[in-house]
């Protein structure tokens, strides 16, 4: 496999090359986009959505009557009668007069269930972006090793060259074209690592955005972003989903609780019928039923415990989730404090190791210095070269990362220009249920939107 891996590359950077012509670099907005039409992450957890507002129709359809027909043959022998046969039909409906809230309890834990799930939803916007992000910056920055690398090659070269020169003539001895052939075999082994590097980090970012990177633009200017800790972390406090999907779960386990105290209370059902029966005419009957649970094993005082527990858990939650946003805030504030400080420290150190290698490599033609003395000398350079591009990458997803820790991430905030999912276009389709009516019409456009009818 690594023998055909410099062919690849090299395939790679031709097509890109013949391509660069013909078509404008990609942006990051080109790979958020990409990311967020093509994403079956996004897609799962939008049919997710789609799932939980069915529970609200289903949720509502409890408080409708309840109409059905049924149809009933008998056969049977009896010594009175002899061999006889009944049939009936009939049409019978039903329907929920009194529960004490219990029913439409049932509808508000649906609703607040859709708008956790809403969150969770951006949640997974932002993780898809993010990602899209990452790829981005990880094609570019291992884009440039490889160039880093192939530079490298080329230097230590035409150094082999001048030395083998040298011992040639006699100025240098058999050790010192030893010691460059080592540092090219070297810088060989450095440029098919970069170029595996590479080769992953394209992959990603076709996990990433559905497509395999042509060339890519230059970064953006990075995002507008607060200039605290503290403020970054008020608006996360608000804004990110994490936190805001908690809050709903937390109300649907206190309205779990009343749904369970419902739950011991009587309830009364309405009934009518009227029913066909073969020769002997029809008959219609009116029911109303009073019940009342007075002892089921202790599963109704199981079901009120739990649904405390499940409060405290809810609850618990939600603070974590806040404990989660702040720290996450915090990480991302520190890592771009670092990758500045590592960007002005390595911009220094390039400058002092291209000026130590410049008169390192003049010393060496006077005989003040050694051949190991100028590939030491130029490795350090390389190495000094590869942090700022690693230190750069790190920035921008530092940035973008705290635009995530903040809840911001999202193709809306981002301005990216193309129509987002509206979640609540089918739930509006779906809150009151509707079968076949002019609801039903809506709700068929709806899914002709989106693709799924």
């Amino acid at each position: 496999m690594t023998r055909y891996l410099p062919r690849l590359l090299a395939a790679t950077l031709c097509s890109a090359a013949l391509m660069a012509g013909a078509a404008r670099s990609e942006t990051l907005a080109d790979a958020l986009i990409s990311a967020y039409k093509n994403s079956n992450l996004l897609e799962q957890n939008r049919a997710v959505l789609r799932a939980a507002d069915e529970d609200v129709a289903d949720a509502v359809s409890a408080l409708r009557p309840v109409l059905q027909w049924v149809a009933n043959v008998q056969q049977y022998d009896t010594r009175q009668r002899g061999a006889a046969r009944d049939a009936s039909i009939g049409l019978q409906g039903q329907m929920t007069l009194l529960d004490f809230g219990r029913n439409r309890l049932g509808v508000e834990i649906a609703k607040e269930t859709v708008l956790a799930t809403r969150e969770a939803l951006i949640g997974v916007e932002q993780d898809v972006l993010l990602a899209a992000v990452q790829a981005f910056f990880d094609v570019r920055s291992a884009s440039e090793n490889v160039a880093n690398n192939q530079n490298s090659v080329r230097v230590v070269s035409e150094f082999l060259r001048a030395t083998q020169d040298q011992f040639d003539v006699g100025e240098v001895t058999r050790t010192d074209v030893a010691q460059a052939q080592a540092r090219l075999a070297a810088s060989r082994a450095g440029l098919a690592a970069a170029e595996g590097t590479l080769v992953v980090a394209r992959e990603s970012y076709r996990a990433a955005t559905g497509h395999y990177p042509g060339p890519l633009a230059n970064a953006p200017r990075p995002p507008a972003l607060p200039k605290s800790p503290d403020e970054a972390s008020a608006t996360a406090l608000r804004n990110h989903p994490g936190i805001l999907q908690a809050q709903h779960m937390a109300k649907v386990a206190d309205l779990g609780i009343s749904a369970a105290a419902a739950a011991r209370m009587p309830e009364l059902t309405g009934s009518v019928g009227i029913t066909h029966y073969d020769g002997t005419g029809d008959d219609a009957a009116a029911e109303i039923e009073l019940s009342q649970t007075i002892y089921a094993g202790g599963k109704l005082s199981a079901a009120h415990r739990k649904a405390l527990a499940q409060r405290d858990q809810a609850r618990a939650a939600l603070l974590q989730a806040s404990v989660g946003v702040s720290q996450g805030v915090g990480n991302a504030f520190a890592a771009i404090e670092i990758a500045r400080a590592q960007i002005s420290a390595t911009d220094r150190q390039i400058e002092a190791a291209q000026i130590a290698y410049d008169g390192v490599r003049e010393e060496a033609k006077l005989g003040a210095r050694t051949t190991l003395d100028v590939l030491d000398a130029e490795q350090e350079l390389l190495d000094a070269r590869a942090a700022r591009i690693t230190a750069v990458a790190d920035l921008q997803v530092a940035n973008y990362s705290l635009l995530s820790a903040m809840g911001l991430l999202t193709a809306e905030h981002l301005n990216l220009g193309i129509p987002t999912y509206d979640a609540e276009a089918y739930y509006n389709a779906v809150k009151k249920a509707p079968s076949t009516s002019l609801q039903g019409k809506s709700l068929d456009r709806v899914l002709q939107a989106i693709g799924k009818n």
